[in-house]
């Protein structure tokens, strides 16, 4: 059956996408009316559509508070919804992470604490331990961004160096029961690095925080290198009482996302094959592999015959050295195209499920055998353009950057690679 590339690709992130919307998942998850109040909370990118979910699907009374990115807004009638900035923490997240703390902080034991969890929602929870201000919280999250650590290591960090993240949240809802309902954005789906796991136990220490931040020679504030070499900022960990009455579910997650691009590949008569859900390193190195097994299957047919499509997902970084504008899957699809050097019958299309690669309203961008040719014909230096970290920029200018604005949810990246038979 033959496809139009672009279309199909962009069908597959779209499948994607629509897999981990929150009026899909949540409903069956929603537990049995407590004694007690429910009391919703929560924080991330899909955390205000979550929260309308739940007050869609759900009969008695509730209440609570819920925290997103700005654009990410759904209104709510029983739950409050507040937006704050990401990646880079602001003051309307600190204020409502304490109020969220306050909300939780006067509970019994017949209360139920429903906590909608996503992606981003370690940005939109800041409440420095104390002793550190909020502009200390985002010069951290600046560096922690830039160095190219990998999200559980940045967000082990995180979780040392803050009142609410790494359990700390759910002892403060004790002795009320919490339930989790959280949608994986992370490599491995480990409830502990979804916006840092502020409902659930953290087997990390201090000592491993001050490891990561020596690895990456971070500069840390005085007081940040106090609370970790000290050890006062260590955490809950599976053995504290006040963590006890804690039931997680994992509602959405990138291996089903990828599932459901596969299942709509296959209908429309292309194989299609995951190569792993949770990838991880620097994404112009990832582009590189993933461009090396792409020329493979099209010169060669193996490990796969073309037609086929390979799927991933997982979390890449990006060592930022340049000044352009990027994200780390436009820079992984720079660095494909650059490696694949106009390969005949090869597109792809790396976005990230958010709707936001980087900092900017662009989830991405979709490539082709012409692409290098294009932006030549422009007078574009791809590889000049990836050395200076501008994927965005470099896409945009031959248009094929792509941009599907807040999607409401977050199952981390999404890379699709399509090799047709030449």
């Amino acid at each position: 059956m033959a496809v139009d590339p672009k279309r199909f690709l962009r069908d597959l992130f779209h499948a994607a996408i629509e897999s981990a919307q929150p009026e899909k998942c949540i409903p069956k998850f929603l537990p049995d009316a407590p004694k007690g109040r429910l009391i919703v909370i929560g924080a991330g990118k899909a955390s205000a559509a979550m929260a309308r979910a739940v007050e869609d699907n759900w009969q008695g009374h509730l209440s609570g508070l819920v925290i997103t990115r700005y654009g990410y807004n759904v209104p709510c009638k029983s739950i409050e919804i507040i937006e704050a900035a990401h990646p880079v923490p602001d003051e309307a997240g600190l204020a409502g992470a304490r109020r969220m703390l306050e909300l939780v902080s006067d509970l019994s034991a017949d209360d139920t604490v429903l906590c909608l969890i996503s992606g981003g929602g370690s940005s939109l929870l800041p409440l420095p331990f104390e002793g550190l201000s909020l502009e200390d919280k985002q010069c951290i999250n600046k560096e922690l961004l830039r160095c190219g650590a990998t999200i559980s290591e940045m967000n082990c960090v995180r979780r040392h160096l803050s009142q609410i993240k790494g359990g700390r949240l759910a002892a403060a809802c004790h002795p009320a029961k919490v339930i989790n309902l959280l949608i994986s954005d992370v490599p491995g789906d480990d409830p502990i690095n979804i916006a840092s796991g502020p409902t659930v136990a953290d087997p990390t220490t201090c000592a491993e925080a001050l490891a990561i931040v020596e690895r990456y020679k971070i500069e840390l504030p005085a007081r940040a290198l106090e609370v970790l070499e000290s050890g006062v900022g260590e955490t809950p960990d599976e053995s504290d009482l006040s963590l006890g009455s804690v039931e997680t579910h994992m509602i959405a997650t990138p291996q089903l996302a990828l599932e459901a691009a596969a299942s709509v590949a296959e209908k429309q008569g292309v194989p299609a094959y995951i190569l792993g859900d949770s990838i991880e390193g620097e994404a112009t190195d990832v582009g590189v592999v993933m461009a090396g097994i792409a020329k493979q299957v099209a010169s060669h047919g193996q490990p796969f015959k073309a037609p086929c499509v390979l799927l991933s997902g997982g979390e890449t970084t990006v060592t930022i050295k340049g000044n352009g504008r990027g994200g780390r899957n436009v820079e992984f699809l720079l660095s494909l195209a650059v490696a694949l050097d106009g390969q005949q019958g090869v597109y792809a299309l790396a976005g990230d499920t958010d709707g936001v690669d980087g900092i900017e309203e662009i989830a991405g961008a979709y490539c082709d055998p012409s692409t290098l040719q294009r932006a030549w014909g422009k007078e574009i230096n791809p590889r000049r353009s990836l050395a200076d970290n501008d994927g965005h920029g470099f896409f945009e200018a031959i248009g094929d950057n792509v941009i599907t604005g807040p999607t409401l949810t977050n199952v981390n990246d999404f890379r699709a690679i399509f090799i047709d038979a030449v």
